[in-house]
């Protein structure tokens, strides 16, 4: 194999990752602390990237763009909380579920009606559009280093509020045992709303990075979604250390395997047999690797409990 070729994949590998880990620590904080299936996640990660695009429009300037479209997505994030899901915190999982996913046609359509069936494009500024050498002989795209070093600088914070500020001693507190915390003084419903508003700008700056590689689109956030439940799983529900080090595993499993399964499956197999096989089965992979984890680990790599 190309040596220069695979320090690139890998750093693909790494980059899906930390977008990986910005949706899935968002889905852990809700899940984990507000035992709330949030099926409507994705739409977040959608609703970041179109506010991103049509800032940076209206703009013309990615910078400010995204700048803006963060308070917006916690806006966003707040008035979804209020108006729909702090009704839903004493019901059942179906009911959860059936209400989110009601959120995703509600989101999907509001997007129709706003911004049109068509896609937002926008191109990136010239000193973020070129490519750098990261190791002799290799080029990797300056947009995609810089996605990697705000994931990592998100996962940074993210880690100091939980572990080390007092939000996020009583947002661990809530998540252990939310009467008590209310009964100390704590208004836990505002704590909740802070929360869950948390988990959706994390989601939706996930979707301002791809937006540029990719574009805003409608649906956009579906797929993604079940590659994060998948993060999750294997993780740890509830742990942010276990769904950063799930995110970083099935990033360089998906980038990996899509790169080299077919050449692997030559050595064993015909050239034709290999190149028919190998994209089934590399779209499995991670849910292979997560099938084999919850047989030793039922409850993923690193439970709460853990932490």
């Amino acid at each position: 194999m190309n040596s220069t070729l695979v320090i690139s994949q890998l750093l693909n590998g790494l980059q899906l990752g930390v977008l990986l880990f910005l949706l899935a620590a968002g889905l852990t904080l809700v899940l984990g602390i507000m035992n709330f299936v949030n099926l409507a996640h994705g739409s977040f990660y959608m609703v970041g990237a179109y506010l991103c695009a049509t800032f940076t429009l209206w703009l013309d300037s990615f910078l400010l763009g995204l700048l803006l479209a963060i308070p917006a997505m916690l806006l966003v994030g707040v008035v979804t909380e209020l108006l729909v899901v702090r009704h839903l915190y004493r019901r059942d999982h179906l009911d959860q579920v059936l209400a989110s996913f009601g959120l995703i046609l509600v989101f999907d359509s509001t997007v129709h009606m706003v911004w049109g069936p068509a896609g937002l494009t926008f191109v990136l500024p010239a000193v973020l559009n070129g490519q750098v050498t990261v190791f002799p002989g290799v080029e990797f795209p300056v947009y995609r280093l810089l996605i990697i070093a705000v994931g990592l600088l998100v996962a940074l914070g993210l880690y100091l509020l939980v572990a080390r500020t007092r939000v996020g001693m009583l947002i661990r507190a809530g998540a252990a045992n939310p009467v008590m915390v209310g009964a100390l003084g704590v208004d836990i419903k505002t704590l909740f709303t802070l929360v869950f508003a948390l988990g959706a700008v994390l989601a939706g700056i996930a979707g301002m990075l791809i937006a540029p590689i990719t574009e805003a689109s409608i649906g956009m956030g579906k797929d993604i979604l079940i590659i994060t439940l998948v993060v999750i799983i294997i993780g740890g529900i509830g742990s942010i250390r276990g769904s950063f080090i799930a995110a970083m595993v099935v990033g360089l499993i998906d980038t990996l395997g899509r790169s080299y399964l077919d050449d692997l499956l030559k050595l064993v197999l015909s050239n034709q047999a290999a190149e028919t096989s190998a994209p089934a089965i590399s779209s499995m992979l991670i849910y292979i690797l997560m099938a084999v984890i919850l047989y030793f680990r039922p409850e993923g790599l690193f439970p709460p409990r853990s932490r």
